[in-house]
C-alpha cells in the first residue's frame, strides 16, 4: 500500500519501493494505492504503471493511520461513494494497465454489492472483498462473511477475489468452491506460513533460514526489526505454544544482525526442539528429518522465492 503523496514528494521513497518492481521472476505484479484524491492518485499511478501489469485502490485498510488521513476502509460510507466513484473512472481512464479495488463490507452489509457495482461501472477490472467490516482496534475480530463474496460474484460481471478465512490450503479450496470466486487472497497467514498456496508446511527453521538468505540477497530491502517480525512469525505458526518459545523471543528481540538471527536459529532453536544444529553451508534437503511430534513438515522442496499467489 504506498502513499501517492511520497511517491510524488519523496524520492528515495519511489526509487526504494520501484527497486527490482516488474522484473520478470517477479510478474506478474499489482501495486497497490490508497488515498483521497483523484488527482494525486493518478500522478503517483503514472509513475508506476510502468513497471506493473495492474493498479490496485486501496478501500480496506482499517489501520488507525487510515482512518485519520481519511483512506482506505474509511471511504466505504455512501457519503464517500461519488468520491471513489471519481477516483477509479480518472485512474481506469488514465493508466494503460487495468485498474482493481479491494474493499470490505458496507454499512448495512446489503450495501456491499451496490458499492461493488457502483465501482464496476466506474471502470473496476476486478473486486476483491475481504468479507469483514471496518475496526481499527480489532481488524479480524470473527469469521469472513463468505455469503457476501459470493453474492458478489453472482452479481458482477467482472472478477471477484475473495479473502478472509484462510488458514490452509484445505480452506483455499473450500473457499473458492462456496463462493465461486475467480481468485484466493491471502494476507496474515501467508506470514506464518508462505507455502500455504504450495500446500505445504514448511519447517520453521528452514524457512526462516531461506528468508534470511532472501535478506542478504536485498540488503537494506528490510530493517530488523521487520526481519525479527517475519521470523517471529515463522517459529510461531508451529512452535508458539512450546515451553521454550518465550526464550526465543526474547533471544530474536536481542539478535541486532542478520547472522546473529542465523546463529540463534540454527544453534539454540534446534537444540530446544531437540534436534541437532544445523551447520552453515547445509542444504535444506541435507537437514535431517524432524520429528513427527513436532509437528513438522518433511520432504519441504518449494524455495519460498518461487511461490506466488493463487489468482
Amino acid at each position: 500500500m504506498l502513499l501517492p503523496e511520497r511517491i510524488l514528494g519523496d524520492q528515495d521513497y519511489l526509487e526504494f519501493h520501484l527497486r527490482q518492481l516488474g522484473e520478470d521472476f517477479d510478474r506478474p505484479v499489482v501495486v497497490q494505492l490508497c488515498g483521497n484524491d483523484s488527482e494525486m492518485v493518478v500522478e503517483a499511478g503514472k509513475k508506476v504503471q510502468g513497471y506493473c501489469d495492474a493498479i490496485d485502490l486501496n478501500l480496506g485498510c482499517p489501520q488507525e493511520a487510515a482512518r485519520d488521513a481519511h483512506y482506505g476502509a474509511y471511504l466505504l460510507g455512501q457519503k464517500d461513494w461519488p468520491l471513489v466513484e471519481n477516483m477509479v473512472s480518472a485512474m481506469s481512464r488514465s493508466f494503460v494497465v487495468p485498474v482493481c479495488t479491494k474493499i470490505r463490507l458496507c454499512q448495512p452489509i446489503s450495501a456491499t454489492l451496490d458499492f461493488a457495482q457502483r465501482l464496476e461501472a466506474a471502470g473496476s477490472a476486478w473486486v476483491t472483498l475481504h468479507a469483514r467490516t471496518v475496526s481499527a482496534r480489532r481488524r479480524r475480530q470473527g469469521a469472513a462473511d463468505l455469503d457476501q463474496v459470493k453474492r458478489l460474484k453472482d452479481n458482477l460481471a467482472i472478477p471477484v477475489i475473495s479473502n478472509g478465512n484462510v488458514r490452509t490450503w484445505e480452506d483455499v479450496e473450500n473457499n473458492r468452491a462456496y463462493t465461486r470466486a475467480d481468485g484466493i487472497m491471502v494476507g496474515e497467514t501467508l506470514l506464518a506460513n508462505p507455502c500455504v498456496f504450495a500446500d505445504k508446511t514448511p519447517d520453521p527453521v528452514l524457512v526462516s533460514l531461506e528468508y534470511l538468505d532472501l535478506c542478504r540477497e536485498h540488503p537494506g530491502t528490510a530493517t530488523i526489526q521487520t526481519i525479527q517480525t517475519h521470523v517471529r512469525h515463522f517459529v510461531d505458526h508451529q512452535c508458539g505454544r512450546k515451553p521454550w518459545f518465550n526464550k526465543f523471543r526474547a533471544s530474536l528481540n536481542q539478535s541486532k544482525t542478520v547472522d546473529g538471527i542465523d546463529k540463534l536459529l540454527r544453534s539454540k532453536v534446534q537444540r530446544w526442539r531437540g534436534l541437532e544444529p544445523l551447520l552453515p553451508g547445509v542444504r535444506e534437503d541435507d537437514a535431517s528429518e524432524v520429528s513427527e511430534s513436532e509437528g513438522h513438515c518433511k520432504d519441504w522442496d518449494q524455495p519460498l522465492s518461487s511461490l506466488s499467489l493463487l489468482v
